[in-house]
């Protein structure tokens, strides 16, 4: 070992480097100061890879990096010994850091050979970009999905809400309605009775006029059976009011079955009817039915009134806001006015058609409407989110259109559903 050491320090028998540059002083400065620079800038290299290396974790392979800062560090030294066999002639410590050299650069080529095809496998930028895009698009989807599902659940829960009403309203209603005939029949009986008691003794007892004075006998006569009569009317209205909250709810209807949609839109309407009143600072809004000779029509019943809902709900806030408008102005109180329209259209569709007399959508929202959270409204008085899912409710669950037109003189929306659904639903475009 000692004698290996001895011939790798060894200078004998050899002459300096600078013997063949003839010791001439710019040309041995030369070599020095190349040699000089080289190695200074190979020992850096490391440095910065290993810093690199340091701060990214998720970089594969990270362990060549390594290796090229082992073979750039023995290049860097070999440049040095060039430096120093100028004078001093240990060519064999010079050669050995050589070999050394070749050892490390070999390995280092073999490894990146056999490293090709996993590198060629990393995503390009192009990909990633391309990835991330997906992955921007698929957060955005969910998150899309996790605020329908909100509000599916909000209507979810409303209409259980008036289908539970409907119900407590429905057994007592049935009760007093069933019993107004008999108690109908009843008072005729008695009256029918106290007419013969009259006719038989016309002169009764001065206690029994007094009596018949005090109770106004005359006058209940009259209005009792007017009374009862009224009974029933309102009793009749109650349970109109309760068909309409159950036509409304259809929470017992989760799949597709042929309905009536005229019920549909009067329980919508009944829910909203506190919406339509007159206010202190709006006029009633007036609501014009024009319904046609239209069949029932196969559809999820429940979903098809959330759309009814949302539009009527968005004609009247349109409405209100124009009514506002025209007070700011100092202009007379604006007569809002929703007309509701059903007709067969070709093809054996149904068209629903909601228009609201209101100052319209400006072109440019027009054709964001059906976006989810495009909302034109307040922060926290609307999600935005109302039209976007009638848009999938009326096209992809039904196969239908949703189309919206909209000038200065007001809003038409156009539901187009098909009579029966026959065919693989098709998703089409809403034409705004």
């Amino acid at each position: 070992m000692l004698n290996f050491w001895n011939t790798l320090l060894s200078s004998q028998g050899f002459i300096p480097h600078g013997h063949c540059y003839l010791w001439k002083p710019d040309l041995v400065w030369l070599h020095i100061v190349s040699d000089g620079a080289i190695a200074l800038a190979y020992y850096s290299i490391p440095i910065t890879l290993l810093y690199f290396v340091s701060k990214r974790d998720d970089v594969p392979f990270n362990w060549v990096f390594g290796l090229f800062g082992a073979f750039i560090v023995a290049c860097g030294t070999g440049h040095l010994m060039e430096i120093w066999t100028l004078w001093h002639p240990t060519y064999w410590l010079a050669g050995g850091l050589k070999a050394i050299t070749a050892i490390i650069s070999v390995y280092t080529a073999l490894e990146l050979v056999s490293l090709i095809p996993l590198a060629l496998s990393l995503p390009s930028p192009a990909q990633l970009e391309a990835a991330n895009r997906e992955l921007e698009d698929a957060l955005s989807q969910l998150q899309q999905t996790q605020s329908q599902l909100i509000q599916t659940e909000k209507m979810s829960s409303l209409g259980q809400l008036v289908a539970g009403i409907a119900h407590e309203i429905n057994n007592p209603v049935n009760f007093i309605h069933g019993n107004l005939t008999y108690i109908h029949q009843y008072a005729d009986d008695l009256l029918s009775l106290l007419r013969l008691y009259h006719a038989t003794y016309p002169s009764p007892s001065a206690e029994i006029q007094k009596s018949i004075g005090a109770i106004e006998l005359d006058f209940i006569e009259e209005d009792l059976p007017k009374t009862i009569d009224s009974m029933k009317i309102g009793a009749d209205r109650i349970r109109q009011i309760v068909l309409s909250l159950r036509n409304f709810s259809r929470v017992d209807e989760s799949d597709m079955k042929p309905v009536n949609i005229h019920d549909g839109i009067e329980g919508t309407l009944l829910i909203l009817q506190n919406r339509l009143k007159a206010k202190s600072n709006c006029p009633s809004i007036k609501v014009v039915k024009d319904y046609g000779a239209v069949p029932q029509i196969e559809c999820y019943a429940g979903q098809l009134n959330q759309v009814f809902m949302n539009i009527l709900s968005n004609a009247i806030d349109a409405l209100e806001q124009t009514n506002l408008e025209s007070l700011s102005s100092q202009s007379q109180p604006y007569s809002g006015q929703i007309t509701i329209q059903t007709n067969m259209v070709e093809q054996q569709q149904v068209q629903i058609q909601i228009t609201d007399n209101g100052s319209g959508i400006p072109l440019a929202t027009q054709t964001k409407i059906f976006d989810p959270f495009f909302t034109t409204k307040p922060t926290g008085k609307g999600t935005g989110l109302g039209l976007a899912i009638s848009y999938q409710i009326v096209v992809q669950k039904h196969g239908g259109t949703l189309n919206c037109i909209s000038t200065e003189q007001g809003t038409t929306f156009q539901i187009t559903i098909p009579i029966r659904q026959s065919h693989p639903v098709l998703v089409r475009q809403a034409v705004c």
